[in-house]
Protein backbone atom coordinates (compact mmCIF):
# COMPACT_ATOMS: atom_id res chain seq x y z
CA UNK A 1 0.00 0.00 0.00
CA UNK A 2 0.90 3.51 -0.69
CA UNK A 3 2.01 6.03 2.42
CA UNK A 4 1.05 8.98 3.23
CA UNK A 5 -1.98 9.31 0.37
CA UNK A 6 -4.72 9.88 3.21
CA UNK A 7 -6.01 13.54 3.64
CA UNK A 8 -6.06 15.05 7.32
CA UNK A 9 -8.93 14.58 9.88
CA UNK A 10 -9.55 17.27 11.57
CA UNK A 11 -12.43 17.73 14.28
CA UNK A 12 -14.57 20.41 12.66
CA UNK A 13 -17.65 22.74 12.98
CA UNK A 14 -21.03 22.49 10.88
CA UNK A 15 -22.49 26.26 10.85
CA UNK A 16 -26.09 26.47 9.95
CA UNK A 17 -27.21 29.86 8.28
CA UNK A 18 -29.58 29.68 11.10
CA UNK A 19 -26.60 30.20 13.71
CA UNK A 20 -26.50 26.75 15.11
CA UNK A 21 -23.44 24.55 15.22
CA UNK A 22 -22.60 21.41 15.64
CA UNK A 23 -19.46 19.48 16.11
CA UNK A 24 -18.03 16.78 13.52
CA UNK A 25 -15.14 15.41 12.13
CA UNK A 26 -13.75 15.73 8.59
CA UNK A 27 -10.97 16.91 6.03
CA UNK A 28 -11.99 20.51 6.57
CA UNK A 29 -12.22 22.26 9.60
CA UNK A 30 -14.80 24.51 9.24
CA UNK A 31 -18.30 24.18 7.12
CA UNK A 32 -21.10 26.25 6.16
CA UNK A 33 -24.60 25.06 5.49
CA UNK A 34 -28.17 27.09 4.30
CA UNK A 35 -30.39 24.62 6.49
CA UNK A 36 -29.70 22.03 9.23
CA UNK A 37 -32.34 19.76 11.28
CA UNK A 38 -33.02 22.75 14.22
CA UNK A 39 -34.37 24.84 10.83
CA UNK A 40 -35.39 22.62 8.49
CA UNK A 41 -39.15 22.78 7.87
CA UNK A 42 -39.89 18.50 8.26
CA UNK A 43 -37.98 18.37 11.15
CA UNK A 44 -39.42 21.76 12.70
CA UNK A 45 -43.13 21.00 11.53
CA UNK A 46 -43.18 24.54 10.03
CA UNK A 47 -43.84 25.46 6.69
CA UNK A 48 -41.01 27.54 5.49
CA UNK A 49 -40.86 28.62 1.50
CA UNK A 50 -37.47 28.60 0.75
CA UNK A 51 -37.49 30.04 -2.84
CA UNK A 52 -34.62 29.97 -5.03
CA UNK A 53 -34.94 32.12 -8.32
CA UNK A 54 -38.32 32.06 -8.58
CA UNK A 55 -38.74 27.76 -8.51
CA UNK A 56 -42.35 28.19 -6.69
CA UNK A 57 -43.56 30.11 -9.36
CA UNK A 58 -41.69 28.51 -12.39
CA UNK A 59 -43.32 25.18 -10.56
CA UNK A 60 -47.17 26.30 -10.15
CA UNK A 61 -47.22 27.72 -13.82
CA UNK A 62 -45.88 24.37 -15.52
CA UNK A 63 -48.82 22.60 -13.57
CA UNK A 64 -51.25 24.81 -13.31
CA UNK A 65 -54.85 23.78 -14.22
CA UNK A 66 -55.94 24.26 -17.55
CA UNK A 67 -59.18 25.14 -18.54
CA UNK A 68 -61.10 22.38 -20.40
CA UNK A 69 -60.78 22.25 -24.44
CA UNK A 70 -63.65 22.88 -26.38
CA UNK A 71 -64.81 20.68 -28.88
CA UNK A 72 -64.35 22.04 -32.30
CA UNK A 73 -67.72 23.17 -34.31
CA UNK A 74 -67.76 21.01 -37.58
CA UNK A 75 -69.34 23.21 -40.76
CA UNK A 76 -72.59 20.91 -40.17
CA UNK A 77 -73.84 21.67 -37.07
CA UNK A 78 -72.97 25.48 -37.25
CA UNK A 79 -74.70 26.47 -40.29
CA UNK A 80 -77.49 23.36 -40.76
CA UNK A 81 -81.01 24.62 -39.96
CA UNK A 82 -83.04 22.46 -37.69
CA UNK A 83 -85.44 19.80 -39.40
CA UNK A 84 -88.82 20.25 -38.38
CA UNK A 85 -91.08 17.00 -39.84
Amino acid sequence: MRENIHPEYFDSEIICACGSKVQSRSTMKEIHVEMCSNCHPFYTGKQKLVDTAGRIEKFQRKYKKKAPAKPPETAETATAPAATE
